[in-house]
C-alpha cells in the first residue's frame, strides 16, 4: 500500500515555525492500529489522516473524513492538523470547492480560503472556573511560584487554562519548564488531557497581541504542543469575555511561536485563521 504523505507548518508563514503536521490522504479506512502506528512514527503532536467520502476525489470532492493521531492516542479535535489537512487539498490537489467540510468525532468542520489564510469554523468552548485548592500540586508543578489570576477549566475539551497574573510578563511565560513527568504525577484522575498557560498582551507593546499562551499535554504524548488551535477555543472563550472583544490576535510563545487570529461569528461558533507552509511532499510505503 502507498499513502500520499505531508508535512505541513501550520498558524506561520514561514517554513520550520508554527505546528508541524502530518498529513495522509486515505482512500479507504484503515485499522485503527495502523493509524496510531503511522503516527507514531511521524512522531509529531497530530498525525491527519483525510478520507474520501462519496467516490469523490481529492480534487473536485467538498466532503472528507478526518481524524488526528498524536504518537499515542486518537484526538476529538484538533486546530493546527485541520489547517494543515485544507491546505494540502486547496495548496497541493487543487481542490475547486469554495468550502470543505471535514466530519470529524466532534462534528463538522468548514474551512475556506480567504488571501493568505485559511478560515476554520470550530466550536466555541467558554471554560468554568475551577478550585484552585483542588489542584495545587499540579499548578505549582506547572507554573513554580508565579502568582495566578485565573484558573478555568473545559469539560468538553479537558483543557485546564491557567491565567498567570499581569504583573507577570511575556519573559516569565516564555521561560517556564514544566517537566511532563512532574504534570503526570500530579494529575493522574484523567479529567485534564492539556495544560494551557496564559497572559494578557501588554498594552505598552507594538505587537498587538492581545494575549499570549503555552500549551503543554503530556497526558496525551506531547510534552509541548508548539502552536494549537483547539486551545484557542478555549482561550478565546474566556479573552473574548475578559476582554470584550469578539476579534482578537493571539501568540502561542513556544520554541517554534506561531500567530492565531479569532474572530467569534454571531452564531456563537469561532473563527480561527492562519496559514500554513508545505515543506514535505512523499510516500509512506506499507
Amino acid at each position: 500500500m502507498e499513502i500520499p504523505i505531508f508535512t505541513v507548518d501550520s498558524f506561520t508563514d514561514l517554513p520550520f515555525k508554527g505546528n508541524p503536521a502530518a498529513v495522509c490522504l486515505i482512500e479507504n479506512e484503515l485499522q485503527d492500529d495502523l493509524y496510531q502506528s503511522i503516527a507514531a512514527e511521524m512522531n509529531l503532536s497530530e498525525t491527519a489522516f483525510i478520507t474520501r467520502r462519496n467516490s469523490m476525489d481529492f480534487s473536485s470532492g467538498a466532503r472528507f473524513g478526518l481524524r488526528w493521531f498524536t504518537p499515542t492516542c486518537e484526538m476529538p479535535l484538533c486546530g493546527h492538523a485541520t489547517l494543515a489537512s485544507a491546505a494540502v487539498l486547496f495548496y497541493m490537489k487543487k481542490n475547486v470547492n469554495p468550502v470543505l467540510v471535514f466530519e470529524t468525532m466532534r462534528g463538522e468542520l468548514y474551512v475556506h480560503q480567504h488571501e493568505e489564510s485559511l478560515i476554520m469554523d470550530f466550536p466555541l468552548n467558554k471554560p468554568n472556573p475551577q478550585d484552585q485548592h483542588e489542584i495545587k500540586d499540579l499548578l505549582k508543578a506547572a507554573v513554580g511560584n508565579l502568582p495566578i489570576q485565573d484558573v478555568c477549566y473545559s469539560p468538553t475539551t479537558k483543557k485546564l487554562m491557567v491565567r498567570l497574573a499581569d504583573t507577570c510578563d511575556r519573559s516569565e511565560l516564555v521561560s517556564l519548564r514544566p517537566e511532563a513527568e512532574s504534570l503526570l504525577r500530579n494529575e493522574t484522575t484523567g479529567k485534564i488531557k492539556s495544560l494551557i498557560i496564559t497572559l494578557k498582551g501588554a498594552e505598552s507593546t507594538q505587537s498587538g497581541y492581545d494575549f499570549y499562551s503555552r500549551v503543554f499535554a503530556p497526558w496525551v504524548g506531547v510534552p509541548e504542543d508548539p502552536v494549537t488551535g483547539s486551545a484557542h477555543t478555549v482561550l478565546a472563550g474566556y479573552w473574548s469575555e475578559k476582554l470584550k472583544k469578539k476579534k482578537m490576535l493571539a501568540y502561542q510563545c513556544s520554541s517554534r511561536g506561531g500567530e492565531v487570529k479569532l474572530e467569534i461569528r454571531n452564531d456563537g461558533r469561532l473563527d480561527i485563521i492562519g496559514q500554513a507552509q508545505i515543506i514535505l511532499q512523499g510516500t509512506l510505503k506499507i
